[in-house]
């Protein structure tokens, strides 16, 4: 069985190294502070873990058209779609802000839609972990290739797990990368809608590229 996790393990590593699923990221991403995109990422990987365990599970019991699971990979695109139109539309309507003040003789920059600036944390991680869980249904087909490696081996929640430390371990270190560029570029609002702008065109870019692949 330890075997088992390895390659799962693995998998996931590779998994996360998808373009969509770094894209997802740095969608979220960008802006946040630590604490956040730690937050996002763990809760992108264990919504994306849980509904690849789902899926994978039903596909153990029922054998499905390959038709079935194809509309993942459709669900997976138009979400990497919609979150770039959603960026872009953010762009060219002014409704990226930033906030320059000082707490404890430190400055602080706060980055936030809208035409107000309000602290919604619950709301974040809630989305991410949805959108994981969106794009988990994608993998499934994947997932259950790397299974068929592992003769009579269930799909079981420790197996999930190793998973999801595989994804989490790439998605932290693509946030620190993430991280730096937030720390380096966006100290100005310029380059804060420049920064989106990019990240909304590649969004669509991705998403369309998957759809038409």
């Amino acid at each position: 069985m330890e075997l088992g996790f390895l390659i799962i393990f693995w998998y996931g590593i590779l998994h996360a190294f998808g373009p969509d699923h770094l894209t997802a990221i740095a969608d979220f991403s960008i802006g946040k502070s630590m604490k956040k995109t730690m937050t996002i990422t763990l809760m992108f990987a264990f919504g994306h873990g849980l509904m690849l365990f789902v899926f994978a599970k039903v596909l153990e019991v029922y054998t499905l058209p390959a038709a079935v699971t194809d509309y993942g990979d459709m669900i997976s695109s138009s979400v990497i779609i919609l979150m770039g139109v959603y960026l872009l539309f953010m762009v060219v309507t002014d409704r990226i802000q930033l906030n320059r003040h000082v707490h404890h003789d430190k400055e602080h920059i706060h980055i936030y839609f809208g035409k107000e600036h309000a602290h919604d944390d619950a709301a974040i991680p809630a989305s991410a972990w949805s959108i994981g869980a969106l794009m988990g249904i994608g993998g499934v087909r994947g997932m259950l290739v790397t299974l068929g490696m592992l003769d009579g081996t269930a799909v079981e929640w420790t197996l999930v797990l190793a998973f999801v430390a595989g994804v989490s371990l790439i998605f932290i270190s693509f946030g620190m990368v993430i991280l730096y560029m937030n720390d380096r570029l966006l100290r100005n609002l310029t380059n804060v809608r420049r920064t989106f702008a990019v990240a909304g065109l590649v969004s669509v870019a991705v998403g369309s590229q998957m759809l038409l692949a």
